[in-house]
């Protein structure tokens, strides 16, 4: 049984999905089901482009390379918002039903619109990529235990895994175009062999004593596993949670005592807690660099190289490695970088 918060907007947009569900044919006209063993079995059943939806912009960007030509994607969430805390509209749910195919990270990190997404699939492909990474290297959520932490895109390797699951359901799909779609996973799959490799080895060159890597929240522990980082995050996994004085006083003796030289805010995330830190490590004679932003759950402008999930990690893997030491061109691998971080 899903539930939906008892408010006005809530309440609309539930009456809506279901509307949407229950009309005979309403939504449906690009979209044919089958049913194979007693599984869903979707496939095209209109014309092209295809047209998908994606929630998050680094979902987006892989089904975007995956499909190419063929797929035409709609992003719901973009620059700066907060995927943890965002409520779908009314003009959201609207898109997702008109959708040919829909996919999101999954993992929780889209919680507020689990209910929606679920809802829709009854009646339509709709997958988390998030379900194609392998299950044994997901990290645990110290908040839930039923919970894993969702920011796996921060480990670029892991994350390319997901690209055998947009191949697979866009082949699925539409198999007369399997063939481009697959030529379209190789190229982007070396694409992200060779931002992983960059990551690696540009991160490698932070000085020991410096690798301390402290954000506003909980985003990045596969950042911190796939390179070699010790991370630490003021708020929780989810950015619902509030830092409490406690954490705040832990931290700031933290960051005297390594004499930690930057920390970093988030594009997504409100700059309190990170300026508490630094105001706090100030009043005992250590200087703090305030560096940012780190892009975490969003990626940067649209049109923009860090509104692409490749520019988005080549942005904080620069900014990253150059504000505890290490050595990195300034405007990242491929010269693209509109903007390698600045202090507050």
């Amino acid at each position: 049984m899903l539930h939906f918060p008892k408010t006005a907007t809530a309440c609309w947009i539930a009456g809506l999905v279901c509307l949407g569900l229950s009309l005979s044919g309403c939504g449906e006209a690009r979209v044919a089901r089958e049913v194979r063993d007693g599984k869903k079995v979707f496939r095209f059943a209109g014309t092209y482009p295809i047209h998908a939806v994606a929630t998050v912009g680094m979902v987006a960007d892989m089904v975007r390379a995956v499909g190419g030509e063929h797929v035409v994607v709609e992003q719901m969430l973009g620059a700066g918002v907060d995927p943890h805390l965002y409520k779908a509209t009314r003009d959201d749910v609207r898109l997702i039903l008109k959708a040919d195919l829909v996919f999101y990270n999954g993992l929780f990190l889209e919680g507020k619109m689990i209910d929606i997404l679920q809802k829709v699939s009854k009646t339509r492909p709709v997958f988390a990529l998030a379900n194609g990474l392998d299950a044994q290297l997901l990290v645990g959520d110290s908040e839930s235990e039923d919970h894993h932490d969702p920011h796996v895109w921060m480990d670029v390797a892991y994350w390319s895994q997901g690209i055998d699951e947009v191949l697979e359901r866009l082949s699925e799909y539409d198999p007369q175009h399997s063939a481009d779609f697959l030529r379209n996973a190789e190229r982007y799959r070396e694409e992200l062999r060779r931002l992983d490799a960059y990551a690696k080895s540009t991160l490698a060159t932070i000085p020991q004593d410096r690798r301390i890597f402290l954000t506003s929240h909980d985003a990045f522990h596969y950042f911190g596993r796939a390179y070699g980082l010790e991370v630490m995050g003021i708020q929780g996994i989810s950015t619902e949670s509030e830092a409490g004085l406690r954490r705040v006083n832990e931290l700031v003796d933290l960051i005297v005592e390594k004499k930690v030289p930057a920390v970093f805010f988030e594009s997504s995330v409100p700059q309190r807690s990170i300026e508490a830190i630094v105001a706090g490590a100030g009043s005992r004679g250590h200087r703090v660099e305030i560096l940012g932003p780190l892009y975490s759950d969003a990626m940067g402008d649209a049109g923009t190289y860090e509104g692409t999930y490749v520019g988005m990690i080549d942005h904080n893997v620069t900014l990253v490695a150059r504000g505890l030491g290490g050595t990195a061109p300034a405007l990242g691998s491929q010269g693209k970088l509109s903007l390698s971080g600045h202090s507050e």
